[in-house]
């Protein structure tokens, strides 16, 4: 199967300063000293603001509606990593060009953080909610409960993690160099990390390796369908701006990302030919890499697109070591997930979802259903 490069349209870009800041920066005082620079180029690329949830009111812990900054996603995260959630968490948004409030919308809180590697031992890491894209606004109302309806059991620390991912400048259609290995399936088009406008300077720890790539666990970001492909690197720079600056994470969790229209994001870094450690599937992030398609995939069905960017990146991935990605594995739980006990031996498909390895829905009951028609593709 062949994946030609596309050019694709990208978010409008962000000035690197805007022409009230450049009067500033060279006025009286004279230019801008290189640390405000530093400063003005990392707000440039999005920032996170947190707000602590008051404690309890009767039997919901509520953020009342309040006006905030501008942001265009948002997640809720606790101080205890290892802790879940266990109940439900919803909020609605003010729309930042209307003044309208939303609906009521649910926050997926089915996630947990990696079991090994920098992301999981770091002081500051956080649990979390997956994060939600609303679009622009600047308003937000929260109300958490614990599965009893009530908020006895409810972890410490709940906040709200409010990011503004400022677009990425629009880059030529240029494709992640990636290993001259001979594999089975070539090397699909894969935006890099500067299309979608990531701050490298927030990576504090270099990758970490694992041996090789035996399996590939698909994944949805859940979240909003209601997007343009125009709007996707913002939402990937939104996720990464999450995981790393709403929880404590070393990087972007997921190895690729694909949008609606089949455009493949590179995700965590460290190269996207090499067996990087994620933070994807909690007890089998070693020797796997995860591909997340941005949506949610139990309301909506995937497009002949994805389905096709996905065989593609996982057919590559798997043949850089020789594996049939029609064929199966045997791996070991690293954790206790909820769903397999630690050093628990189970069978996966090469082409897996993440439910399969984690008490989920994740990818959607719609993308899911799809996967067989995935691992079709990956060895066409």
């Amino acid at each position: 199967m062949t994946h030609a490069p596309r050019r694709i349209p990208l978010a409008a870009p962000a000035a690197a300063l805007t022409a009230a800041a450049l009067v500033a920066a060279l006025g009286p005082a004279g230019p801008a000293s290189s640390a405000e620079q530093a400063h003005q180029a990392a707000a440039d690329r999005g920032s996170v603001h947190s707000i602590a949830l008051p404690a309890s009111h009767g039997d919901v812990r509520e953020l009342p509606a309040r006006r905030t900054a501008p942001f265009s996603m948002l997640g809720l995260t606790w101080t205890d990593s290892r802790a879940q959630l266990g109940g439900t968490a919803q909020v609605r948004v003010r729309d930042r060009a209307t003044g309208a409030w939303s609906a009521w919308r649910d926050l997926e809180t089915d996630v947990r953080t990696p079991e090994t590697g920098p992301d999981s031992t770091a002081a500051g890491v956080r649990a979390g909610t997956q994060p939600l894209w609303t679009g622009p606004s600047d308003g937000v109302q929260a109300r958490v409960r614990d599965a009893s309806g009530r908020t006895s059991g409810l972890p410490a620390g709940l906040r709200l993690e409010l990011v503004d991912p400022t677009p990425a400048a629009p880059t030529p259609t240029v494709t992640v160099a990636g290993s001259a290995t001979a594999a089975p399936a070539p090397q699909p088009a894969v935006l890099p990390r500067s299309a979608w406008g990531a701050d490298e300077s927030l990576v504090k720890d270099p990758a970490t390796y694992t041996k090789e790539t035996k399996a590939v666990f698909v994944h949805h970001t859940a979240g909003t369908n209601a997007y343009t492909c125009a709007e996707s690197p913002s939402i990937v720079n939104g996720i990464f701006l999450y995981h790393v600056q709403g929880q404590g994470w070393n990087d972007i969790g997921y190895h690729f990302l694909v949008d609606k229209c089949g455009t493949v994001f590179e995700g965590r870094a460290g190269g996207i030919d090499r067996p990087v450690l994620g933070a994807q599937t909690y007890g089998f992030n070693t020797d796997t890499a995860g591909v997340a398609v941005l949506g949610n995939y139990n309301d909506a069905t995937s497009t002949p697109e994805v389905r096709e960017a996905v065989a593609g990146v996982a057919a590559w991935k798997l043949g850089l070591y020789g594996y049939d990605p029609a064929s199966t594995v045997v791996m070991t739980a690293a954790a206790s997930n909820g769903k397999y006990t630690a050093g628990q031996q189970v069978t996966f498909d090469r082409i897996s979802g993440h439910r399969d390895g984690y008490p989920t829905e994740c990818p959607g009951n719609n993308l899911y259903a799809d996967l067989p028609a995935i691992r079709t593709l990956a060895v066409s």
